[in-house]
């Protein structure tokens, strides 16, 4: 392994443990103090479900759980949404399967709805990662390591 690469791995562990062990918020309670930039850990009780990063992590927070936050801004509620509905397949094609099409779909966006107020529900911890690369490592290792099943990190 490189060791650039390998410098910035070393940090990981330690700030996963800091997530994980991080004080958890619910029900949009979230404090006046968090951090600008970093990782953070969406849970309802002992089940991971995704980890995000940001560097506005208040308004990232936001964005999941505002009623009106489309499908760019609240992704995991999105991806609820789809799993609820049983349309799971994304397609990158305009028309009734595509995002603006499901959202559309009056069904589905009840769906889309109802998930952005679960997400706000959910127990929310984070922990301050300023660091792009680390962000974006920590990001992925949390993902992973936990488990979470709706990180998708899938291109298109």
């Amino acid at each position: 392994m490189h060791e650039r690469f390998a410098a910035v791995v070393e940090t990981l562990h330690p700030l996963f443990e800091a997530l994980v062990a991080a004080p958890s918020y619910s029900g949009g309670k979230i404090p006046q103090s968090m951090p600008e930039q970093g990782v953070y850990l969406f849970s309802e009780g002992e089940d991971h479900l995704y980890a995000g990063r940001s560097n506005n992590m208040r308004q990232r927070y936001s964005q999941h759980t505002w009623p009106s936050s489309g499908h760019q801004a609240a992704s995991f509620a999105f991806r609820l949404a789809r799993e609820n509905t049983g349309q799971t397949t994304a397609t990158y094609r305009s028309g009734d399967g595509s995002r603006n099409g499901l959202q559309a779909d009056p069904a589905f966006s009840q769906a889309f709805a109802s998930a952005k107020a679960r997400v706000g529900k959910m127990d929310y911890r984070f922990v301050e990662v300023t660091d792009q690369t680390q962000q974006a490592l920590l990001e992925l290792y949390a993902a992973i390591s936990l488990g979470c099943p709706f990180n998708d990190f899938n291109t298109y």
